[in-house]
């Protein structure tokens, strides 16, 4: 039986159950609650986190990757404490996201996969709390240098563990093809591979290039995270062209939603939480049913929102 980490201590991927392939709890800076304490509510988002996480265990969701790295401001007792109280089970996350440190942009990949190697392997900031996935991103612009760095970083850290990757991506200039290319570079497996953020784009020879490669991807933005991009209803519409395509068996769905974010105004954020009363439920109460409108089968969306993420830790083909 296969297990996978989450903050309270390994499960067997069986148990997983409805999962979301992408949210936050808390979003922060790297270094700020440990800096300046004060200028981070840590009760109150874990508060808001609890809230929010129940509701959400109540509507049927079980697990949830919560992919906030280091430079995110990844507070990982704040997460498990979430974890605990909602009932949902929270899978964390190594790696890091755009917020690249300075160190890291000269440094050999090879050091920063050994940091990687050590939380996946020992647990985070000595909590003994080990993530289960390696998070990396590129966006508007593509691959960076030093994004570059991280990418064969995650791919030398995946070797040593055996942990998945999931990535962020913006899809609209494909740069998921550019990561893949490096991971391919790497020699990554890339049935290992979730590319993710594929939903801000309904361009499906992008989308099937990608999966013909044999990554997955995450259709995991719902509902319109940026303006100009693809409405929830449109997305909903790429998901089932995939799955007409054959590809129902190698997509996953989340909001990329978050409990607290403090890198975002906070009259802008709570825009975003008006805009989305249903917060983490959103595809189960707007997106699933309209996939079903469109024709998708009730074996569609268990492969979406059950096999699919549990396949994915498991290393399934």
């Amino acid at each position: 039986m296969a297990t996978v980490n989450t903050v309270l201590g390994p499960i067997d991927t069986s148990d997983m159950g409805f999962t979301l392939s992408h949210e936050h709890v808390l979003i922060t800076s790297a270094g700020i609650q440990a800096t300046y304490p004060e200028f981070v509510p840590r009760d109150e988002a874990i508060a808001e986190g609890i809230r929010m996480f129940t509701d959400a265990r109540a509507g049927g969701v079980e697990t949830v990757l919560d992919l906030s790295t280091m430079d995110l401001g990844r507070d990982i007792r704040v997460i498990e404490e979430v974890s605990r109280e909602s009932g949902v089970n929270i899978i964390a996350a190594t790696g890091t996201w755009l917020e690249i440190p300075r160190v890291f942009r000269v440094a050999d990949p090879d050091d920063i996969a050994a940091l990687y190697v050590r939380e996946l392997e020992e647990g985070i900031e000595g909590t003994g709390i080990k993530p289960g996935v390696i998070k990396v991103a590129n966006d508007i612009g593509g691959v960076t240098p030093e994004g570059e760095i991280i990418l064969r970083a995650a791919a030398r850290a995946h070797h040593s563990t055996g942990a998945p990757i999931y990535t962020h991506t913006w899809a609209p200039e494909r740069v998921g093809e550019q990561q893949v290319r490096i991971f391919e570079d790497e020699g990554v497996d890339l049935n290992r591979v979730c590319v993710g953020h594929s939903n801000d784009t309904t361009d499906l020879e992008y989308l099937t290039g990608l999966l013909k490669k044999g990554v997955w991807i995450g259709m995991d933005r719902y509902p319109s995270h940026r303006p100009g991009v693809p409405d929830w209803r449109e997305r909903t519409q790429t998901v089932k062209a995939l799955i007409d395509r054959g590809y129902g068996d190698r997509l996953m769905l989340g909001h990329d939603n978050s409990a607290m974010m403090l890198i975002q105004p906070r009259q802008a954020f709570a825009e975003r939480a008006v805009r989305n009363p249903d917060q983490f439920l959103f595809i189960s109460r707007h997106a699933l049913p309209y996939l079903k409108e469109l024709g998708g089968t009730d074996d569609d969306i268990q492969a979406l929102m059950v096999d699919n993420p549990r396949r994915y830790f498991e290393g399934a083909g």
